[in-house]
C-alpha cells in the first residue's frame, strides 16, 4: 500500500549528509512493510535482520559493534554482499538490542557511505531504560503513524476523490453534492477501520468491516504483550488500567484526564508513569491545554491538564464497542460518542500532519477542541460530528486573541463565511503545517 513516509525515505537516501535512519512507531503501523518496498525499489539488494528473533544476531552485537566487523557478519547471516550504495540494511525492532543501536553511531563517524535503517515498535520505552544510550546528533529520525484518511482513500482505489478534495479545500469551494456524500461515507467507514494497516488491508480484500475489528483485536492483544514484556508486573498493571480508561476519559462532558477515573485516589504520582510508556510507545496521543492563545502557544502549556486519544480511530472504535450501523447511519444521531470519535480522529489527523496537540478552555465553561499554530499565526479549531455548528467558545477565542481566520470541521461541505473556514470531516489531511 501506498504511504507517504516513503517520499522522506527517498529524501534520506538521496541525501549526501544523511546519517543512519531511525523509524520509531507504535507497533503494526506498516515500518517493516514499507522499509522493505523502499529497498526492493530503491536498491539493488536489501538485508532485513529482525533483532528480536534472530538471536544470534542480537548476540554479536554485544561482542563488537565496529561497522566492517558487524557488515562482514551481516553478509554471512543473510548470505548477501552488502555494498554501499546499493545494499540498504534494515535493523528490524532494534528496541531488542541496546548494543545495535549504539552501533548507529559508529556506522554514522566511520562508514557513512553505507544506507543503514533501524526500525523500532516500542524504541521510546527502551530509550527511557538506563542500559539504553541513544545516539543523539548521529542519526536520523522518521516517525510513521497508522494510515491517515488520504491513505485509505487511495488503499480504496480512490486517489481521484483524495485529489479532489485536496483541491476543494485549496479553493474552499463546495464539493459536487454526490461526491462530498461519498466521501463523507468512506469517513465513516474510516471511523470503523481505522489506519493500522493489516485492518486496511483485510477491509479492502473482504469489504467486511467485522473482518477489520477481529485484527484489531490481535493488534490489542500484542500492545498487552508488549506491557507486560517491557514494564515491571506492577507498572504494567497501571499501564494497562490508563489505556482501558482513555473511553471513559473521553465520554466525560470533560475530557480532561482524571486519575480517578483509573481508580479512586488515583493520582499522577501513582499513574504518570504509566501514561508517558503509553506515550513514548506510541499508542496514544496527548493533546495539553494552553492556558493563552498567544504565540507561541508552547509557552502557555499547563502541564498538569490534558486530554488523551488513541493513536488510531478504528482501535478506539473497537475498544469502546461502538455499534458500528450507529457510525454509518446516514441520520445525524444523538449519540454523543460518535462527537468523541470524531476528535479523536482529528487528533491522529494533525499528529500525522505534525502538529503537536493543544486544546484551550478558559476559567468558565468556554473550551475549544484544538488551537494549532500555522506559518505563525494561533488559529482555533472546532470539531463537530454531524452538521450542527454554533459555537459560542471559538467566536469567544477568536475575539479574545483576534485570530485571522478560525477552522470549523464538521459534516458540512467546504465553504468560507464570516472569517471561517469549514472544513469536511474527510478534508483534516489537508491541514498543514505551512
Amino acid at each position: 500500500m501506498q504511504r507517504k513516509i516513503t517520499g522522506k525515505l527517498i529524501a534520506w537516501k538521496d541525501n549526501p549528509k544523511r546519517m543512519p535512519l531511525i523509524v520509531n512507531g507504535a507497533r503494526q503501523v506498516g515500518k517493516t512493510y514499507i522499509l522493505k518496498e523502499f529497498g526492493v525499489q530503491n536498491f539493488n539488494q536489501v538485508v532485513h535482520i529482525n533483532l528480536e528473533t534472530n538471536l544470534l544476531a542480537n548476540s554479536y552485537f554485544e561482542t563488537d559493534i565496529t561497522p566492517l566487523r558487524i557488515l562482514q557478519f551481516l553478509e554471512t547471516v543473510s548470505n548477501t554482499r552488502i555494498i554501499a550504495g546499493e545494499t540498504l540494511v534494515i535493523l528490524d525492532e532494534i528496541q531488542s538490542c541496546s548494543r545495535a543501536l549504539a552501533s548507529l553511531k559508529t556506522f554514522c563517524e566511520d562508514a557513512p557511505q553505507y544506507h543503514i535503517v533501524a526500525a523500532g515498535s516500542l524504541l521510546g520505552v527502551a530509550v527511557n531504560k538506563d542500559q539504553f544510550s541513544f545516539p543523539v546528533g548521529k542519526v536520523d529520525e522518521l516517525f510513521m503513524f497508522p494510515m491517515d484518511f488520504e491513505e485509505f482513500l487511495w488503499a480504496m482505489d480512490k486517489e481521484l476523490l483524495s485529489k479532489e478534495i485536496s483541491i476543494h479545500f485549496a479553493s474552499l469551494e463546495a464539493m459536487p453534492e454526490v461526491l462530498h456524500k461519498q466521501a463523507m461515507e468512506m469517513y465513516k467507514q474510516y471511523l470503523i477501520v481505522g489506519g493500522m494497516p493489516a485492518a486496511v488491508a483485510e477491509f479492502v480484500e473482504t469489504k467486511s468491516l467485522l473482518s477489520s475489528s477481529e485484527i484489531q483485536g490481535h493488534i490489542l492483544n500484542q500492545y498487552i504483550a508488549d506491557m507486560a514484556k517491557y514494564a515491571s508486573p506492577a507498572t504494567s498493571v497501571k499501564i494497562r488500567a490508563c489505556y482501558n480508561s482513555i473511553p471513559t476519559q473521553l465520554a466525560k462532558e470533560n475530557r480532561k484526564f482524571q486519575y480517578k477515573i483509573v481508580q479512586k485516589g488515583g493520582t499522577a504520582t501513582l499513574f504518570g508513569e504509566s501514561i508517558e510508556w503509553l506515550n513514548s510507545a506510541g499508542i496514544i496521543l496527548k493533546c495539553q491545554k494552553i492556558k493563552h492563545g498567544f504565540m507561541p502557544i508552547a509557552a502557555y502549556t499547563d502541564l498538569s491538564d490534558f486530554k488523551l486519544y488513541m493513536s488510531d480511530i478504528g482501535m478506539l472504535t473497537m475498544k469502546s464497542g461502538m455499534a458500528q450501523q450507529t457510525i454509518l447511519s446516514p441520520k445525524e444521531e444523538e449519540n454523543e460518542f460518535v462527537g468523541v470519535m470524531s476528535e479523536n480522529y482529528v487528533a491522529q489527523a494533525l499528529t500525522c500532519n505534525g502538529f503537536p496537540l493543544y486544546y484551550w478552555k478558559n476559567e468558565n465553561t468556554a473550551e475549544l477542541d484544538f488551537v494549532l499554530q500555522i506559518e505563525g499565526q494561533v488559529i482555533p479549531v472546532e470539531v463537530k460530528k454531524g452538521l450542527r455548528t454554533k459555537s459560542v467558545s471559538m467566536t469567544m477565542f477568536v475575539k479574545k486573541y483576534n485570530s485571522p481566520y478560525s477552522i470549523r470541521i464538521s459534516g458540512k461541505n467546504f465553504g468560507f463565511d464570516n472569517k471561517i473556514k469549514a472544513i469536511p470531516l474527510y478534508a483534516v489531511f489537508c491541514i498543514k503545517t505551512s
